[in-house]
């Protein structure tokens, strides 16, 4: 027995049923309220490629009796362009359409097409629209586009801030926004942008100094942002920052007795701990906790950043860390590297190759040319003793593959970090399962799996093992190279 299929040809003989107003076998009507156009189709066709007209026809409604639906919330191309995707299996997805081709699906329940749909959307978000998706997508429970949407505010929210789209975000968004303790701003601009938003939502010019307002208006816009300024943290102020904002006193009585507390408290560490503390039990309060000040030009996406944050677990280093070596910036050499990053202690390590993947490691010794500090010496070179320390896969070609930690094996924590010359940063020993050679482009290589765990499945010394971290184990060229310390 022998089996033979021509999807094309069956795709195109239904196709051509519609339009197709010669014929006669048509046997449902649906009509465009908005500007009276009607398309004619069949039962059989609407029944087989949506579960909304096959309920509809079971059940014998009244539009199966009088073999029509009118349809009054969208346009007439809205209309044609689902029908042909009926007939045809295929739709042209465009940014005037998206949303409309989801709110009709989700109503008319097409899965594909909402999946289709949603997909272009998260692909295309744009400041113009974000908000507005976001809105919709909260009011008919699209939830496969609301963390989305909050993502692509986050992780470009100190341009997104300065758009008139961001006045047009409510209270809950800007709450959920700023809970978040990865925001790629400095804190004082969060604290602008709220002021800012809620002279917005009160109706108060933009342009009047927040000093000059009358008495009225400064109530209004301090009973507006009153739950908001808790979000602030204004534990990343400068003190000067801090006078500014008492000066301006938009901040609510609570709030302003607490932050004189906190600049008077600034030799009394005791004290100030305790203030910090006892405010901190608060899980409304975020004024004294510190958020995650990390300014990588190689890392964008929110689910990176919250990995770091997590596997490092060190609250006053992430708040603390500064980008203090940039390769891009300070140049691609060994030389440069440990001119910038000899003995800064806790360093994270994140390395962006040529061809797009992003891996790294955290040391909590640091790096160091100093012999002193070698656990082991072999006259010019030497390794360090790192049980804390661990390396890192953010993005790989296997989409499949999520970020993932890898921590030193407990036996060979005695050369998890290693100092050779010529070389940049060096995870492992002589076999190390990082190594950067010292122009940063050639020479490079990762015998991965040498002193740090493998993820499970991988065998050390195998294709994949190799592999895993740069896509190849020698000669990965580098894009872009950061360290971050305090």
């Amino acid at each position: 027995m022998e089996s033979y299929s021509n999807l094309e040809k069956l795709s195109n003989d239904l196709k051509n049923l519609f339009p197709n107003e010669e014929e006669s076998y048509f046997d449902f009507e649906i009509i465009c309220e908005q500007n009276k156009i009607s398309f004619k189709t069949h039962k059989a066709i609407l029944s087989a490629r949506s579960q909304y007209f096959k309920s509809l026809f079971k059940s014998k409604m009244k539009e199966y009796q009088e073999n029509k639906l009118i349809l009054k919330d969208f346009s007439s191309s809205i209309i044609s362009s689902i029908l042909n995707y009926f007939y045809s299996g295929k739709i042209e997805i465009n940014l005037e359409n998206a949303i409309e081709i989801l709110i009709f699906s989700s109503k008319y329940l097409i899965d594909e097409l909402i999946e289709f749909s949603s997909n272009f959307i998260k692909k295309h978000f744009q400041f113009e629209t974000v908000v507005d998706v976001l809105k919709l997508s909260e009011s008919m429970n699209f939830n496969q586009l609301i963390d989305p949407s909050y993502q692509f505010i986050l992780e470009n929210f100190d341009e997104f801030m300065k758009t008139s789209f961001f006045l047009e975000l409510e209270e809950n968004h800007l709450n959920f926004i700023l809970s978040k303790d990865t925001i790629p701003t400095e804190e004082f601009e969060n604290f602008q942008s709220i002021i800012k938003w809620g002279k917005h939502k009160s109706n108060i010019s933009q342009e009047k100094e927040n000093q000059k307002l009358e008495k009225e208006e400064k109530d209004k816009l301090k009973n507006g942002i009153s739950d908001l300024i808790y979000k602030i943290r204004f534990i990343d102020f400068s003190q000067d920052e801090i006078g500014n904002v008492l000066k301006e006193d938009l901040v609510g009585n609570q709030v302003s007795q607490k932050l004189v507390q906190f600049q008077k408290m600034q030799k009394n560490k005791k004290d100030l701990n305790q203030l910090i503390e006892k405010e901190n039990q608060n899980p409304h309060s975020f004024i004294f906790k510190s958020r995650f000040k990390f300014k990588s030009l190689i890392i964008k996406e929110m689910e990176y950043y919250n990995k770091i944050r997590e596997w490092i677990n060190d609250d006053e280093f992430l708040s603390k860390m500064k980008l203090g070596f940039s390769a891009k910036r300070d140049g691609f050499s060994d030389v440069t590297f440990y001119e910038k990053c000899d003995n800064k202690g806790k360093t994270l390590v994140i390395i962006k190759t040529k061809t797009d993947f992003i891996f790294g490691g955290f040391t909590s010794v640091g790096f160091t040319t100093d012999i002193l500090k070698w656990k082991e010496s072999f006259g010019s070179w030497g390794n360090i003793s790192d049980p804390e320390a661990f390396i890192f896969s953010l993005r790989n070609d296997k989409n499949d593959r999520k970020p993932e930690k890898f921590p030193v094996q407990k036996d060979k924590s005695h050369k998890a970090i290693s100092y050779y010359p010529g070389y940049g940063p060096r995870f492992g020993d002589g076999n190390s399962d990082i190594a950067v050679f010292s122009d940063f482009q050639r020479e490079n290589y990762s015998n991965f799996g040498d002193c740090y765990t493998l993820p499970d499945g991988v065998v050390r010394g195998s294709k994949d093992s190799y592999k895993y971290l740069a896509g190849t184990w020698y000669n990965w060229e580098i894009e872009e190279l950061e360290c971050f310390f305090i």
